[in-house]
């Protein structure tokens, strides 16, 4: 796996990291796209369907970002059963604590990813301890408790189910980023703030045991939700840099003779531009590998903030939902959410975000996977066509026509071609789109052992190689996935492939995602309200050479 250490500020359009609240697409903020999903809703499809035109061409001399391999992620969190919202309790035995982890259905779900990125955390692990020789305390999950954070005592982690958890990683190829607490040794003032320095012996001794074990935590992340006003306790910035400091004191002295060392996360919160300015500055250069934040609305001036105070680190969006307090029962684990979820991941990419964690991977209403048949929602489906799909170079596009229709654009992933995401939010325009791209100029290069080939030849080559045909058939065609509701209804469970229905075999094996082949310089038809992703073989652009 090829890892970003360090952040990376793009020249040329988006490199004045104007992310300002996503100013230029405040057209699209959390409040109109909540009046989108209830006009999505109430207004039924009885308008005689139009057609527009769209022309899209592909910059591809450069890259304007570029992700991680692992782009996408998805999270367990410690919520017990107990846990309910607005008359509904949606995490059941979906808790890290009592995860059915030889479950069948689950363990497909993350092997179809080959390797796909878990991060663990969530709002009680700022309150979880972890289970050590002379702890001094039963080690129990978290309980309900009246005047505990949140409703719920403190919990704590056996080292028995931890041994479990590196298994169950081990045998489904997961990535893992593990949230430590970052509260342990601190005391709560009248005003919310937590004071002190951290505590961090039992976080050591948990982190020595996982080394001593062998197992492979990728990343850990400092705390859940303490920056600025926080939710449910917050930290002071210099304080929160400070016992940073303290953190990479302790992940160099245990991983010394380890290559590579796992990567530091913080804050894992939510963005408030003073506070997270003067957390870097406390920390100081070289300490947080990744800057962390969540998002359940659109925009943050996080790509702007590392370019200037803390260039050394990368960015990620390490939880985001869409709707917190579990998601929305019915909007979360439908179709109608991938409208939401496609487009942050394209719009997170595009400003060079590294990682984007799905908050959850199980449990509550926005899970990709259904809480009590482990089957996938929709959302899943999106996740994991742009895991095979999406490279992580991000291209620039320029588009004509309705604002309706969101695209997006990466080098293909481990092929040659460009890879494009289509997103139509109309309810009765059908989007005709053509796509054009800068293929490589005539030009000379130079390979290994001083051949001189024309790029375009060489590009050829490479197409050639991956397909195994040759240049003429392959280039023939393009692949294309229409993802729909059934029953052309948004609020489906029920996702269609090219009208054809996903759903798990009789032998509990996920369905096939298989492509349409269509001719290659043919335009895309996008009906209402439907995503496609489509994949061309012929575009070559620079940048993803």
């Amino acid at each position: 796996m090829v890892r970003e250490r360090k952040g990376m500020c793009f020249k040329g359009k988006w490199s004045t990291c104007c992310f300002q609240g996503f100013r230029c697409l405040q057209s699209l903020n959390m409040g109109c796209w909540l009046l989108l999903l209830i006009f999505f809703h109430t207004l039924p499809l009885t308008f005689s369907e139009e057609s527009q035109l769209v022309d899209i061409s592909v910059n591809g001399s450069s890259l304007v970002a570029e992700t991680d391999d692992n782009y996408i992620c998805a999270t367990l969190d410690w919520w017990p059963p107990e846990k309910c919202n607005y008359n509904q309790c949606p995490w059941g035995m979906a808790s890290v604590f009592n995860l059915d982890l030889g479950n069948a259905h689950l363990r497909k779900a993350i092997q179809a990813f080959n390797t796909v990125r878990i991060r663990i955390g969530g709002s009680l692990q700022d309150h979880l301890f972890y289970d050590e020789p002379g702890l001094g305390a039963p080690c129990r999950p978290f309980r309900k408790q009246a005047g505990g954070m949140f409703g719920f005592s403190k919990g704590c982690l056996t080292r028995k189910r931890w041994d479990q958890l590196n298994l169950f990683f081990k045998e489904t190829s997961a990535i893992v980023t593990f949230g430590l607490n970052a509260l342990n040794g601190r005391r709560q003032t009248h005003d919310g703030t937590w004071v002190g320095p951290w505590n961090s012996s039992n976080a050591r001794a948990f982190m020595e045991y996982t080394l001593s074990k062998g197992y492979a935590v990728d990343s850990w992340e400092f705390g859940n939700e303490l920056s600025g006003s926080g939710v449910g306790a917050r930290v002071k910035a210099n304080v929160y840099g400070k016992d940073m400091i303290e953190l990479k004191k302790i992940v160099k002295d245990l991983y010394r003779k380890s290559s590579p060392k796992p990567l530091i996360l913080a804050p894992g919160g939510f963005y408030e531009h003073q506070w997270y300015m003067d957390f870097l500055h406390a920390s100081g250069p070289g300490v947080v590998d990744v800057v962390s934040h969540h998002i359940y609305n659109l925009g943050a001036d996080l790509r702007t903030l590392t370019c200037q105070h803390g260039p050394w680190a990368s960015s990620w969006i390490s939880e985001s939902g869409g709707a917190y307090n579990s998601g929305a029962r019915l909007v979360s684990d439908t179709f109608l959410d991938s409208f939401w979820y496609l487009d942050q991941l394209g719009l997170a990419a595009k400003y060079n975000t590294k990682t984007y964690c799905r908050q959850s991977l199980i449990g509550g209403n926005y899970g990709l996977l259904d809480l009590k048949t482990f089957a996938p929602n929709p959302d899943y489906y999106g996740a994991l066509l742009w895991h095979r799909l999406m490279g992580k170079g991000v291209l620039e596009i320029n588009k004509t026509g309705s604002p309706f229709l969101r695209a997006y654009a990466h080098c293909a992933k481990n092929r040659a071609g460009v890879s494009m995401l289509l997103i139509n939010l109309s309810n009765n325009t059908n989007f005709i789109v053509s796509v054009t791209g800068d293929n490589p100029s005539d030009e000379e290069i130079v390979l290994d052992g001083g051949v001189r080939e024309s790029a375009l030849i060489n590009s050829l080559k490479i197409a050639v190689a991956w397909v195994g045909k040759k240049a003429g058939e392959e280039r023939d065609e393009r692949e294309e996935y229409h993802l729909k509701g059934r029953d052309g209804r948004v609020k489906s469970k029920k996702l269609l492939l090219n009208g054809v229905p996903l759903e798990i075999t009789g032998r509990g094996d996920l369905p096939a995602l298989d492509p349409a082949m269509v001719p290659s310089k043919s335009p895309i038809r996008v009906s209402p309200l439907s995503i496609v992703f489509a994949v061309f073989p012929d575009l070559l652009p620079k940048g993803c050479s």
